[in-house]
């Protein structure tokens, strides 16, 4: 193994319980949201209490499908010892057959996973998910800004 500027990093375990909690917790608020609106623009006289109620298992759901694709791509990710694009796509299509499976449809569970495997798969080859690898901040700005151009006649240093 030679330590040129090009190999890639030894690849790091991913913690799967904190990770699966972040995402999962993470995906849960938004369900919360998403409910919020259900509730607010639905026509019910369960009043605010109908977030947790009526619309309640969308919380859950959302909860659910985030937990659900951290576990699988930090397992797969583990498994593989190796982090890139697959990972993501494996993660995304249990998290699509997992809305299928709540559709209680197969073949909507086939294609929710055919769906967001490919979408995410996707996503992540591209890189835009993790943005650019080892480009600082400021050598991104170098590159985005012309640098002045240099004086064409030295100024003669005064003694």
């Amino acid at each position: 193994m030679s330590d040129s500027p090009n190999d890639t990093p030894a690849f790091q375990p991913k913690e799967t319980l904190k990770y699966a909690s972040q995402i999962g917790l993470q995906a849960g608020a938004v369900g919360l949201f998403i409910s919020t609106l259900q509730n607010a623009l639905g026509h019910h006289n369960a009043g605010a209490m109908g977030v947790l109620t009526r619309t309640g298992g969308t919380i859950g759901f959302f909860a659910a499908m985030g937990a659900t694709f951290a576990v699988t791509e930090s397992v797969v990710a583990n498994q593989r010892q190796n982090d890139d694009a697959l990972n993501g796509a494996a993660g995304a299509c249990a998290a699509g057959f997992l809305a299928g499976v709540r559709a209680r449809s197969l073949p909507m569970a086939i294609g929710g996973c055919a769906v967001l495997g490919a979408a995410m798969g996707t996503f992540d080859y591209s890189g835009t998910l993790v943005g650019e690898q080892g480009a600082s901040r400021e050598e991104r700005r170098k590159a985005f800004f012309k640098s002045p151009p240099k004086p064409l006649i030295e100024p003669a240093a005064e003694s």
